[in-house]
């Protein structure tokens, strides 16, 4: 999203901090908004959730000043009978809300855990939390099939209503927007995930049959393994300027390159994106690891790894996750070095301990290397279970596999912390 709309908004509402401000432009984002073009198909509706009415409606005035079509789409509900008359025919759908006024929170099917913490004015738990917003949805959806955002945000109006104290969104003593901005985005992801096909992408192994002690073979291991955010998890056809050959040969290539010092990195993603199709067609069929990094020895390093990601999500892993880290990693630091170590004793010897060694560290951004470290604290994760220490001089054939965690690790050569 372009500095343009950044500016906008703080020239109307100059006295917005910051965080406010990126939550406005996130909810602008998730709306759809790409340039300020876009913003006059707004509405006060949309940014009840995070700025006050007056707040809302002041940009509203100022983006119509500036984009003076959004009068014309203001208006279009209120237009004259003889230019609607050619619509009459297939008329805009318009959603009822009248279930939502209707509505009852179905407290009693709270868990009891969580009815202490609201009766006691106690926020409850990131669990208890997820179960409400479950039982909740679930009973909206007897209601509405499909819940729209407008009615999410009511609904979260009143349970905000009702346990300001233990619901309202609160930083540091102070509400932030309307209070009820995270339920209404957790309220419409659990709605999303409801309405997300109901065929199991996981097969179960059927009861009852005289196969139950069959082993599954890696290939139909491979074929039922969950898609849920890929674009092309399995190519149906080569490109159309490849062969069977021609991959063989780019295959090669790139086995005889990774046994190289040094190469070129450009002809390596070329190769990489042209034997996606192999690659795909490798992996889903069950190959094992070793068969795998033996096979495509750049799946195994980074720039192997960005390039199969971006082909299978869409998604450029490095650029995404660097754009996050700028907008969000301040805001996030700020948050675990005051907030989480007032409340969390071994975050605030983690905070005294980086902030002794801030500039002795080498490699990576200090900030990167911090946020790493609080999180661990913050999630009370041991460090031992992320970071694996070899000596400096240790190769990647040199580790023993055997020593290493069952859970994903970082290999680190140096010694330890």
């Amino acid at each position: 999203m372009g500095d343009s709309i950044r500016s906008s908004i703080t020239k109307v509402l100059p006295d917005l901090s910051a965080l406010i401000l990126e939550i406005v432009l996130e909810t602008l984002q998730s709306l759809g908004v790409e340039t300020s073009e876009d913003l006059q198909f707004i509405s006060e509706t949309d940014l009840n959730s995070v700025l006050r009415p007056v707040q809302a409606r002041k940009l509203l005035a100022a983006w119509k000043q500036t984009t003076p079509n959004m009068e014309i789409s203001s208006q279009a509900s209120i237009s004259s009978p003889s230019s609607c008359s050619s619509f009459s025919a297939s008329p805009s759908p318009i959603y009822s809300l009248d279930w939502v006024d209707n509505f009852r929170i179905p407290s009693e099917d709270f868990p009891e855990d969580l009815i202490q913490c609201l009766q006691r004015e106690k926020r409850p738990k990131p669990r208890l939390r997820r179960e409400m917003i479950r039982i909740i949805v679930k009973e909206m959806m007897k209601a509405c099939a499909s819940p729209s955002r407008r009615a999410s945000t009511e609904i979260a109006k009143k349970l905000v209503a009702m346990y300001p104290k233990s619901l309202q969104d609160v930083i540091e003593g102070e509400v932030v927007g309307q209070g009820y901005h995270s339920l209404v985005k957790q309220i419409q992801a659990r709605i999303e995930n409801v309405k997300r096909s109901t065929s199991p992408v996981l097969q179960k192994r059927k009861q009852g049959g005289s196969d139950d002690t069959d082993e599954v073979t890696p290939e139909k291991r491979a074929s039922v393994q969950d898609t849920y955010g890929c674009i092309k998890w399995d190519m149906k056809f080569l490109p159309v300027s490849e062969t069977l050959e021609t991959q063989q040969e780019k295959k090669e290539r790139m086995k005889i390159l990774s046994e190289q010092t040094s190469f070129s990195h450009e002809e390596v993603k070329t190769l990489m994106k042209c034997t996606y199709y192999s690659q795909r067609k490798a992996i889903n069929s069950g190959a094992d690891m070793q068969t795998l990094k033996e096979e495509w020895p750049y799946l195994f390093q980074a720039i192997g790894m960005t390039v199969h990601f971006e082909e299978l999500t869409g998604v450029p892993l490095k650029e995404t996750f660097l754009t996050s880290l700028e907008k969000k990693g301040k805001r996030l630091l700020d948050f675990l070095k005051t907030t989480c170590a007032d409340k969390s004793k071994r975050v605030l010897e983690a905070v005294i301990k980086l902030r002794m060694q801030r500039g002795q560290l080498k490699g990576c951004s200090e900030d990167l290397k911090d946020m790493m470290l609080l999180l661990l604290s913050y999630f009370d994760e041991k460090e031992e279970t992320l970071f694996h220490y070899v000596d400096e001089t240790c190769l990647a054939k040199e580790v023993q596999v055997e020593s290493l965690p069952v859970t994903p690790c970082i290999i680190v050569c140096a010694t330890t912390a």
